[in-house]
């Protein structure tokens, strides 16, 4: 029996519009009357999560945040903190001096604010055309732009996440060079075909899974995730019911235990009523 449902959120519980579907998120709201509890996991921060939060009903059922890639995790309803592991203050200034020599947009945020060189150079070629991304970052995760010249002079608290931004062609030639340095004492990795990100060493989603909800007794048996990318890849193989969407990269969808639809055509929801038959059952 499924009691919990984790969902990563860009390409997986979002369209190419970056919304919810309508199917998705009926599917989701009566996994939650069925009493089956909900989390998003994402590279995303707490401020980020919220809205989501907020369009499958979070405060009322206990739902829960797994940011930082697991860097951080939080009940929605409560503000409980459950877990929380970031970046020393030093490493972080040593990434940052190091990121200095590439062409690349390093981001830092703390509370309420984004901190970043240049709030107007913000624009990368993607594979979807040119972007702002500094603006696409700050306006969707409700973050307030703070400029810092010199980011790793600037930083003197502990940091749960590097996010470095840079146009795709360029991120593919030197994403190696930028991470390289520090493999053995952080978590590195892309997100996409323009991101970087740096953690803690050892925050991964399938840790923070396992922390979230071992105190209420449930097992990685009884969990369903869903997600279409490599720091998915961890997440899927923990849980029984790993599921790839179709847009998912090839990689992962040879670990999972099935693939389903893509983020654009109701995904999640078909694989929901074809493993919980019996939410066609429930009314909103």
């Amino acid at each position: 029996m499924i009691k919990a449902i984790i969902l990563d959120i860009d390409g997986t519980l979002t369209n190419s519009q970056k919304e919810i579907t309508v199917e998705t998120k009926e599917a989701l709201l009566k996994a939650q009357k069925l009493g089956i509890r909900l989390a998003i996991a994402s590279a995303r921060s707490e401020n980020g999560l919220r809205r989501f939060g907020r369009w499958l009903d979070f405060d009322h059922n206990n739902g829960i945040f797994i940011c930082y890639n697991g860097g951080l995790i939080i009940n929605s309803q409560t503000n409980e903190v459950y877990y929380e592991k970031a970046m020393p203050t030093e490493l972080a200034k040593e990434i940052l001096e190091h990121l200095k020599q590439f062409d690349c947009i390093p981001m830092v945020n703390k509370d309420e604010y984004m901190y970043l060189n240049d709030a107007f150079k913000g624009m990368i070629h993607t594979p979807n055309g040119d972007m702002d991304i500094i603006q696409y970052e700050t306006r969707s995760n409700e973050f307030l732009i703070c400029e810092k010249a010199d980011l790793a002079d600037f930083v003197d608290f502990e940091v749960p996440k590097i996010l470095v931004a840079a146009s795709s062609d360029y991120m593919a030639e030197n994403a190696e060079k930028m991470g390289a340095p520090f493999k053995e004492r952080a978590r590195t990795g892309m997100t996409a075909p323009f991101y970087y990100e740096f953690n803690a060493k050892g925050v991964e989603k399938d840790v923070a899974i396992e922390k979230a909800f071992e105190e209420m007794g449930i097992s990685s048996d009884e969990m369903m995730a869903f997600g279409d990318a490599q720091n998915d890849m961890a997440m899927l193989k923990y849980v029984k019911y790993g599921i790839a969407m179709g847009n998912a990269i090839d990689e992962l969808k040879e670990v999972a235990y099935d693939v389903t639809d893509d983020n654009d055509h109701d995904g999640i929801a078909k694989a929901l009523y074809k493993y919980i038959p019996e939410l066609k059952d429930v009314t909103l």
